[in-house]
C-alpha cells in the first residue's frame, strides 16, 4: 500500500470532482440529488478558499505517492462555536479495499485536531455500509446513536448511524 496525503482542490481535478459528483450511486449518503454539470463544479474549485472559517467546509484531494489521486475527502457542516464537524471520504472504487480510506480518516484526524483545532469528527454512515463503519471504527469513531429513517434513496428510507471521535 502506498503512503497518501490530503491536499486542496486545483483546476486540475476538475474530472474527478466531476466523476465523484455525479456518480449516483453514491448520492444516497449526502444532499446530492442531481448531476453537476462542468462548468458548475470548475465555479466551486475556482470559488473555494480552503478556509474553513470562511467556506464553513473545506474539500482535499486524497493523493498516493507518485501524484496518484484516488479520492476526495471532506470535512463539512463545520460548527465554529462547538468545534466539530462532519467527514466524509469518497475512495474511487478502484482503489477501494487497499487501506487508503483508514489512512485518509486518520490525516483527516490529525488535520482537524493540529490545523483547525476542532474537538470533534462526527460521520453518518448508512446502517447497510457495514465496511465504513468498520473504517471508521477503526480510526477511533465510535457509534453513539442511530438515527432512524434518516437518507433517503428515492424509494425508500434508511437507517444510519452517526459516529463519533473526540479529538
Amino acid at each position: 500500500m502506498k503512503l497518501l496525503h490530503l491536499r486542496a482542490m486545483e483546476p486540475e481535478d476538475l474530472e474527478l470532482l466531476y466523476k465523484v459528483e455525479n456518480d449516483a450511486s453514491i448520492w444516497d449518503m449526502g444532499p446530492t440529488t442531481m448531476p453537476y454539470s462542468r462548468d458548475v463544479l470548475r465555479q466551486y474549485i475556482l470559488s473555494t478558499t480552503s478556509d474553513i472559517f470562511i467556506d464553513k467546509q473545506v474539500r482535499l484531494i486524497i493523493e498516493a505517492d507518485g501524484g496518484v489521486t484516488i479520492g476526495i475527502a471532506d470535512i463539512n457542516s463545520f460548527d465554529a462555536k462547538h468545534m466539530r464537524a462532519e467527514v466524509g471520504i469518497v475512495i474511487l472504487p478502484e482503489y477501494r479495499n487497499m487501506g487508503y480510506a483508514t489512512q485518509a480518516i486518520q490525516h483527516l484526524a490529525d488535520y482537524s485536531l493540529n490545523t483547525i483545532h476542532l474537538h470533534q469528527l462526527y460521520a453518518i454512515v448508512p446502517c447497510s455500509n457495514s465496511a465504513s463503519k468498520k473504517v471508521f471504527e477503526k480510526c477511533g469513531f465510535y457509534g453513539t446513536m442511530e438515527l432512524k429513517d434518516w437518507l433517503f434513496d428515492g424509494k425508500k428510507y434508511k437507517n444510519a448511524l452517526l459516529l463519533q471521535k473526540i479529538l
